[in-house]
């Protein structure tokens, strides 16, 4: 088995994109400890969500200041319904483990949509493949890198 920051990397140089992951000496699972581990604001934090939609994965990039709506997302995916994938799914789907799940370098592609608020960090961080580590990531980086479609599917935490 590959190590998931390198597959990460080696992505985003075949997407060329000249940038290095950031490890970290503590965890950093969440966007709130993520943020307090950079000195940025939570919203530059971009959380890859897995989610299910039937037997179809997908994935949410959102920015760490806001929350999916999942209605939303599924209308934007054409899909039904999506309800959040097991820790087992997340694994098979993107070779990474819940937390530390990076928007790109998984084994096969996934259909994603990205918060478009996240334009407005420069950089915006995201998972670099473990718990551990994140990449910086201008937001055109981060849609190349990913292949994720810009789409309005998310809401302020407490609306």
């Amino acid at each position: 088995m590959h190590n998931p920051v390198d597959v990460v990397t080696d992505h985003l140089r075949a997407a060329g994109i000249d940038a290095i992951p950031q490890r970290f000496a503590n965890e950093v699972p969440t966007a709130a400890a993520a943020a307090v581990e950079l000195g940025c604001e939570v919203g530059a934090i971009a959380n890859s969500l897995v989610f299910a939609a039937g037997d179809e994965l997908v994935m949410l990039l959102v920015s760490g200041a806001r929350r999916a709506d999942l209605k939303r997302a599924a209308v934007e995916l054409g899909v039904d319904k999506l309800k959040r994938a097991t820790p087992e799914q997340v694994v098979e789907a993107t070779g990474q483990e819940i937390g530390g799940c990076a928007p790109c370098g998984h084994p096969q592609p996934l259909r994603k949509l990205v918060d478009p608020s996240l334009r407005s960090f420069d950089p915006v961080w995201a998972g670099a493949g473990d718990h551990m580590t994140m990449v910086a990531l201008t937001f055109d980086q981060l849609v190349a890198a990913s292949g994720a479609t810009e789409a309005d599917f998310t809401r302020a935490p407490d609306a």
